[in-house]
């Protein structure tokens, strides 16, 4: 077996600082992401502005640069006329810029290895639903058996491995019953390889399916490629609940990464603004003490979000 580099990094380090949104980024840098394909769209245009808005988050402090895969899928790039063989390229696409960020940023300046681990490349698994691009991301109601989510994840998997991830990351998963088929699928044809599995959640004690976040962690806990279990893209004021939920039923590192705040329509694909008035760097440090270690932002979070958790993290 590989060695874990999560449970690598916690050896050393209090806490592993991941990074923020990437899909918003790219629109404040003028990117028109209102597409099925999302953020996976600027692998096809632009890829050298996800590759510096990598780099923004690493000078932020971030410890982990999630790819730009997140809605990439062979299924998604044929929808636009792209051949197999262009749409694995533009999958494996998102872990090089990312690879090649990271590696830039770490050479670059002595002062970049200060104090922190040299950061990894986890490559985003995103849900069955991110592909429908219809937010049953938020609800877990597709009718797939446990099988037929495998076949969905098995290819992108396979590409996002061979290209170099360190791990993946298996995120915004509605319903336990995908993330039981990932770990089935990590078992049987990817020894050796590790990821985290986070779950979307309605409230503090449930997933978006509507199942409890504890039964997912009691499952997930026994399977030792789950490099680490938790949420994201989930309003902050729920994070302390699931935080002590999941530390209740699994000894894996906990991880949360919350959106900003803000509610989000999929029918326009717009945000609404929220009353959320602590600041994240704040909230973090709560997250933080009730138990996760491994913290960062998900949709509408920027690079000073994540500068304000490295800033009590490493003070």
């Amino acid at each position: 077996m590989n060695p874990n580099p999560i449970d690598a990094i916690l050896q050393q380090y209090p806490m592993i600082i991941l990074d923020g949104a990437m899909a918003t980024e790219l629109e404040s840098h003028g990117c028109d992401l209102n597409d099925s394909l999302w953020s996976a769209k600027v692998l096809m245009d632009n890829p050298e502005l996800i590759g510096r808005v990598h780099r923004d988050y690493f000078a932020a402090g971030a410890d982990v640069a999630i790819t730009a895969s997140y809605q990439a899928t062979v299924q998604g790039f044929r929808s636009r006329g792209l051949s197999e063989a262009e749409s694995n390229a533009l999958i494996q696409r998102s872990v090089r810029v990312a690879i090649e960020a990271r590696d830039g940023f770490w050479t670059e300046a002595a002062a970049n290895r200060v104090g922190r681990p040299k950061p990894l490349v986890a490559a985003s698994v995103g849900p069955y639903g991110a592909f429908l691009a219809d937010g049953s991301e938020y609800r877990g109601d597709y009718a797939l058996t446990e099988a037929e989510l495998m076949d969905f994840h098995r290819e992108r998997m396979r590409t996002l491995i061979e290209a170099g991830a360190e791990l993946l990351a298996c995120e915004t998963i509605p319903c336990l019953l995908e993330a039981q088929a990932i770990v089935k699928l990590l078992e049987a044809e990817f020894p050796g390889v590790y990821a985290w599995i986070s779950f979307s959640a309605k409230d503090g004690l449930h997933i978006s399916s509507g199942e409890t976040i504890a039964e997912c962690a009691k499952w997930l806990d026994a399977h030792e490629q789950v490099a680490a279990v938790g949420v994201n893209c989930t309003p902050p004021q729920h994070i302390r609940s699931l935080v002590s939920e999941l530390g209740k039923h699994t000894a894996k590192p906990v991880l949360v990464y919350p959106n900003s705040g803000e509610s989000y329509d999929p029918s326009d694909k717009t945000w609404h603004a929220s009353g959320t008035v602590e600041s994240y760097g704040c909230s973090a440090k709560g997250w933080h003490e009730a138990g996760a270690s491994l913290i960062g932002g998900c949709c509408r979070t920027t690079p000073a979000d994540i500068q304000a958790i490295a800033a009590w993290a490493r003070a």
